[in-house]
């Protein structure tokens, strides 16, 4: 149990039903959570108190979760599907700031009530997720140092994320900016189908993450349909080969990736890393955790 102050659980009751769950939904919603960031290094009876005081909420594909403006009201993280965080330009043009999935929060945690959303978010395809009232999320916060920890990792994790992606966009041609982001999805938000791992993006999505324009993408995108690395589709780009999109996110150190080296040679299997992913060489060894 977290440590209690005098009024905290009449706090949360009267918060909301939410927290009135049964200890079957408890353990469930725990297990949903377990290796979530957020719930690092908490023990499961704990978990199992936060986790009692949210409610499930479910978007449906392309849905509104918040926009720009909206007071931070609620915490809420994905325990299915994906979401987006964008901002638009003045000229209403859309950038993708991040993507989330399973475990990930979405949006803001831990400002003051009054504080608003400096983004929108989108649900990219049908999903779930645990929302809590912001106040009572705070107050779990407070009591427990691991869950405070926990959310400056997240944050300082993001944050490191939009730098490297800044640098990128600075310093790295186009194709090793995608292939980079390919690298860092697939155990974020990859889905197993017809032998290969498919991102739900569309191709202007996928412009507006790198930093570049629809036709570029669209070209390279089909440059690597032919070479079998990927296989697009209207909504979605699925990875068949996964070493060769590895071998072309490093394509601007590596100067073997041109002229007659040929990304179908068999080359010895490396290992990646994608924040604290590992991420494998062959598509048979992607990440353990893709959702299916």
């Amino acid at each position: 149990m977290l440590g209690a102050e005098p009024g905290y659980r009449s706090e949360l009751v009267r918060l909301g039903a939410p927290g009135l769950v049964s200890e079957a939904e408890a353990s469930r919603r725990e297990t949903l959570v377990r290796r979530s960031p957020l719930f690092a290094g908490l023990t499961a009876s704990e978990c199992r108190e936060i986790v009692s005081a949210a409610h499930e909420k479910h978007f449906a594909r392309r849905q509104t979760i918040f926009v720009k403006g909206d007071l931070v009201q609620q915490v809420i993280l994905l325990t299915s599907g994906a979401a987006k965080t964008v901002q638009f330009t003045a000229s209403r043009a859309e950038v993708i700031l991040g993507l989330r999935g399973p475990g990930e929060l979405v949006g803001t945690v831990g400002l003051r009530p009054q504080d608003r959303h400096h983004l929108m978010a989108q649900a990219l395809v049908s999903s779930a997720a645990l929302v809590w009232d912001a106040a009572a999320f705070e107050a779990f916060s407070q009591r427990s140092m691991h869950l405070r920890c926990n959310i400056t990792h997240i944050l300082c994790q993001q944050l490191h994320e939009l730098e490297e992606r800044y640098r990128e966009i600075a310093t790295e041609k186009v194709a090793a900016r995608l292939s980079l982001q390919f690298v860092r999805l697939i155990p974020r938000v990859g889905r197993r189908v017809d032998g290969g791992i498919e991102i739900r993006l569309n191709r202007k999505e996928l412009a507006q993450l790198t930093g570049t324009t629809l036709f570029t993408v669209s070209r390279l995108l089909s440059g690597w349909n032919q070479r079998g690395i990927v296989r697009t589709h209207r909504e979605a780009v699925s990875v068949h080969n996964f070493e060769a999109l590895a071998q072309l996110s490093e394509g601007a150190q590596d100067d073997t990736l041109r002229g007659s080296t040929s990304l179908n040679q068999p080359r010895r299997a490396r290992t990646y890393r994608c924040g604290n992913d590992p991420v494998f060489g062959r598509v048979g060894r992607v990440v353990p955790q893709l959702h299916r």
